[in-house]
């Protein structure tokens, strides 16, 4: 083989390569942001038409944090502007579950947004939980926009020491 077919072949298969690299990563990216990010709905209205209260920007992300103690592992989840009663709070298998309900207030019939940035409507995000918690001890606090989770962590076994018979 000719060294520029060589040279070709080689660069061809490291290109190959690197895509493969690039699209898995991507696919990793979407995969981990799939619990955090919803789906947008387009308006059948023309852009012109005033908004009603469907017309409203959907939810796209709710920044979360979590992190873990010796005794629990805390989740707080921002999601301003609602009422406790709004929300659903389950645990489904190893993951938070955190759903809810932003309603608009008042009657917009006539107004005319220059600016509308604040979502509502319905969303739900999924947030792994990385240990083994009691749900039955789990506390649940909403305060100024932000909700918080505490779930306490279910003490290991101890190591049990086998001896030889």
């Amino acid at each position: 083989m000719d060294p520029i077919r060589k040279f070709r072949s080689c660069l061809e298969e490291k290109i190959g390569q690197a895509w493969g690299m690039l699209t898995e990563g991507w696919r990793e990216v979407l995969s981990r942001g799939g619990g955090s990010l919803t789906r947008f709905e387009r308006s059948t209205k023309p852009a012109d038409a005033p908004p009603t209260g469907d017309d409203f920007p959907r939810w796209s992300l709710l920044a979360a944090e979590t992190w873990e103690t010796a005794k629990s592992v805390i989740i707080r989840l921002e999601v301003p502007g609602m009422r406790k009663e709004d929300f659903d709070i389950t645990i489904r298998g190893n993951e938070l579950v955190v759903r809810g309900l932003k309603r608009s207030e008042g009657d917009h019939e006539g107004r005319r947004y220059s600016l509308m940035e604040r979502a509502y409507g319905r969303f739900e995000r999924s947030i792994p939980i990385t240990h083994d918690v009691d749900r039955d001890g789990a506390e649940v606090s909403y305060q100024d926009g932000v909700i918080t989770v505490i779930l306490p962590r279910n003490e290991p076994t101890p190591p049990t020491r086998l001896s030889i018979s």
